[in-house]
Parts: C-alpha cells; structure tokens; sequence
C-alpha cells in the first residue's frame, strides 16, 4: 500500500515550522535549486526523509521526491553555496521565518548543512510542500550529534 503524498501549505510562521520538520534532512542538488524572477518563485526538488513513515519499509526508514515552492520572492542571496556546481548535494537542516520591517514580509532563511545557507526575501509567506513520487526504502536514517 502507497503512502498518501504530503502536501502542505504555510502562510504563516507556525505553518512553516510544520514545514520545515517534514523537510529536515532532505537532500537536494545545487542544480535543482530554481529561482524564476520573473515569476517570483524559488523552486527546490529534493529527497524528503519521510520522519512521519517511523521506520517504514527499509531499516533506515523511506524517502520520496518531492518540491518546495516559494512564492511572491523578490530576492534570494546565496552563503556557502557554489552555484557553479550544480552536482553538488546540498542537505536541507531548517526553515525559518524572520519578519521584516513592513509585515507581512520578511526572510525565508533556508539552512543546509556544512553551514550554506539561502536568505529567500518575502512579500508574504506563500510556501508549498508537495510530494512527487512514491516513497522508497533507504538504507540510512539521518543522525544528528546531541
């Protein structure tokens, strides 16, 4: 039996941190990380550790594919992240959400592993969290130092 696919949607802060724990731990490359100023979104495709699956069918647990959307972008600045290298995996850690001076906006902070980092500024939070694929087993749970 195939898992139902998440999909979220956040238009507030609280909306995002449920987004953010759906989305610790997955794994992304550079390449698919897409921003469309013209129609100001941010699109990122990763691998999503399906935490909500417990240990699912692998000893490790279940991954799925999945997309991530930002809407109403009006600028992105990228730290410690070679765009150049569109191969290289990045490993999503948290989102967050700062307020900006005029709310409903603010910053989208987007922090990956091995301390890079993606500062996605908002007019209002408008953020997606789709499922794409099936889920399938990994061999590997995520682990994170106490």
């Amino acid at each position: 039996m195939t898992a139902a696919p998440l999909r979220l949607l956040a238009q507030e802060p609280a909306d995002l941190e449920v987004v953010s724990a759906a989305l610790q731990d997955a794994v992304a490359k550079i390449g698919d990380i897409r921003w469309d100023a013209g129609a100001r979104t941010l699109t990122l495709a990763c691998n999503r550790f399906r935490w909500e699956a417990g240990k699912g069918r692998g000893k490790g647990g279940e991954r799925v594919r999945s997309a991530l959307q930002l809407g109403d972008v009006v600028g992105v600045q990228a730290r410690n992240l070679r765009r150049d290298a569109k191969q290289a995996v990045v490993e999503l850690l948290s989102i967050a959400f700062e307020p900006g001076e005029e709310a409903p906006g603010g910053t989208v902070l987007l922090t990956f592993a091995g301390g890079g980092d993606l500062k996605v500024a908002v007019d209002c939070i408008e953020v997606v969290l789709a499922d794409l694929s099936d889920p399938w087993a990994t061999p590997r749970k995520p682990g994170h130092a106490e």
